[in-house]
């Protein structure tokens, strides 16, 4: 600072020295020292949340997770057999997002037991890691920071047990879709119909069916071999891209179900299931294919559900089918069952309840597969007028086979109807699933 202070001085000089014959010009030089000044912000790193709530590998001891903090879950995570793992109410569990063979996954695997009985105050909830939902099962005030568009983010939840399947060749067990095969936590059947695999009630599983391969996706909720000891009960799968909920056999009940916006069927059965499924509510979006999709047995043990009080409301809008599928129901490959007291309502024109095939026009035709008080209510149009490309009931009932090979067609005016509105002690009692994010947040 000082030598620049001298030279100004010597400049000054030889300006004036120049000027000699002239008036002297003074030129003042300001110089202005500037200072930066450098501050060091120490910001706090948050502690990991979940650094001691972090849901990996297999678990094989008994756990009881504490509702008090924001769980996660990590890749495919498995409870073995022998261990019980058990989720309080109000428990969070947010799933870790990822595709392919380790899409985050909870597995109960055969012979372990998942005690998880939230509440309708505290419902417990399997959700995607970006779902905004707080520790209590609160939003922040700008709402959910996921819709029912939110699909695939994680895997799902998948109980496996001991009770009997119709599997092709008749063999005993077999490793359930979504799993690789080296993973034998995978595996369900057996001959034990009376199996427990534990309790789950006032559930909730949100924004799953992450892709493990082409075209294959995990369900929302999948029961494999699940067996009558098992209680399930007020149960809602939501924005899920492959089926809300899918039995693979197994004698298990099922009671207050709740399906919204999947990707492919909302209720989906299959090898031989003989359970009893008491109360659904189907909400069809544009994404979604099937209401129902019920598979017959594969090998010769045939099973026989019962499906009762439902209701499936389809996508349309003004009259017209919101997708390009959508359809009411499916039944396929020799399926048998009774399907009793549902609601199918807001479907569009040329959307029908079908048997598939040969096999499911045998299987009406000998009785294994029936239907009774089944009603129709057609959708309307933005004035409030019934829409006016509907369809007949022997038209909402089609035997696709050709030639028709059953009097489904025909019988169809026999156990279904046109109503106006919905009719007392048929579909689903709505008020028992008040406590779902759809109730709440739709």
């Amino acid at each position: 600072m000082k030598n620049l202070k001298f030279l100004q001085i010597l400049l000054a000089l030889m300006i004036m020295v120049s000027c000699s014959d002239q008036e002297p010009i003074i030129e003042y030089v300001t110089v202005t020292e500037t200072v930066v000044e450098t501050i060091t912000e120490t910001v706090e790193v948050e502690t990991n949340q979940y650094s001691d709530s972090t849901l990996e590998g297999n678990i094989t001891s008994n756990l009881t997770l504490d509702a008090s903090k924001m769980w996660l879950l990590k890749g495919r995570v498995s409870v073995v057999a022998g261990v019980t793992l058990t989720i309080p109410a109000g428990t969070i569990i947010k799933a870790s997002a990822g595709t392919g063979a380790d899409a985050s996954t909870l597995i109960i695997a055969r012979g372990a037991k998942i005690e998880a009985n939230g509440t309708e105050e505290a419902p417990i909830v399997m959700t995607s890691i970006s779902d905004n939902i707080e520790i209590g099962g609160t939003y922040p005030v700008n709402g959910p920071s996921l819709s029912v568009e939110s699909r695939g983010l994680w895997g799902g939840l998948i109980i496996l047990g001991n009770a009997p399947a119709s599997f092709s060749g008749d063999v005993s067990e077999l490793q359930i879709e979504g799993i690789p095969t080296s993973d034998l936590n995978g595996l369900y059947g057996g001959i034990d119909s009376s199996d427990s695999s534990g309790s789950i009630q006032y559930f909730s599983i949100r924004h799953g069916g992450a892709e493990i391969g082409e075209g294959n996706e995990i369900n929302g909720l999948t029961l494999g071999g699940v067996g009558s000891e098992t209680i399930i009960n007020h149960i809602e799968v939501i924005a899920n891209v492959d089926d809300g909920i899918e039995f693979f056999g197994g004698s298990v009940n099922a009671s207050n179900l709740s399906v919204w916006g999947q990707g492919d069927d909302a209720i989906d059965i299959d090898q031989g299931y003989s359970g009893t499924i008491d109360g659904v509510l189907v909400i069809l979006t544009s994404a979604s294919d099937h209401g129902l999709e019920i598979d017959g047995p594969e090998g010769s043990l045939e099973g026989r559900f019962t499906l009762k009080n439902a209701t499936i409301v389809g996508s349309t809008y003004n009259c017209a089918a919101l997708g390009v599928d959508g359809e009411m129901a499916d039944f396929r490959k020799g399926a048998t069952g009774d399907i009793q007291n549902v609601l199918f309502q807001n479907f569009a024109g040329g959307k029908d309840i079908e048997l598939d095939a040969a096999a499911d026009s045998a299987s009406y035709t000998s009785s294994k597969l029936t239907f009774s008080n089944i009603d129709i209510l057609y959708p309307s149009d933005l004035d409030a007028n019934v829409c006016s490309n509907i369809e007949s009931i022997n038209q909402i009932f089609d035997d696709k086979t050709d030639p028709v090979q059953s009097s489904f067609e025909s019988d169809a005016t026999s156990f279904a109807e046109i109503v106006s509105e919905k009719k007392e002690g048929n579909g689903i009692d709505e008020s028992k699933l008040s406590w779902t994010f759809y109730a709440r947040y739709k």
